[in-house]
């Protein structure tokens, strides 16, 4: 059952990233056919985004690099969950690797905000 609570959370949250955030774009790569093959489908989802540095006592430059990122995607009108594996792209044109996502679903109905690790690769 949906608590009124996290409701008022998840619309201050989409509030916030909307004013401090940027558009971007979720890129999921859909499957290709399991009879004919051939390469995935990349398809986009919009969505409103906030890329935060990582404070310098997490970046070890192993787990954590400096060129990562923490993404707190707005969940509202999200079509979809991000996932491992799905690219994230900012407005600069910054294509970050989800390597770590986190829902905050408290009550087990309502996405929060998404916040999810941006990684870039290694010759971007």
């Amino acid at each position: 059952m949906t608590n009124a609570r996290y409701a008022r959370l998840q619309a201050t949250a989409q509030r916030l990233i909307a004013k401090y955030g940027q558009a971007g774009v979720i890129r999921r790569i859909t499957p290709p056919d399991p009879v004919t093959g051939g390469d995935g489908t990349p398809v986009d989802y919009p969505c409103t985004l906030v890329p935060i540095t990582y404070d310098q006592r997490y970046i070890d430059g192993t787990n954590i690099r400096s060129s990562d990122r923490q993404l707190y995607i707005s969940s509202a009108g999200l079509s979809i969950k991000p996932t491992v594996g799905d690219q994230a792209l900012t407005a600069d044109g910054t294509a970050y690797h989800i390597v770590a996502a986190d829902p905050n679903n408290y009550d087990g109905v309502t996405n929060v905000v998404f916040i999810v690790k941006g990684e870039t690769s290694l010759n971007e």
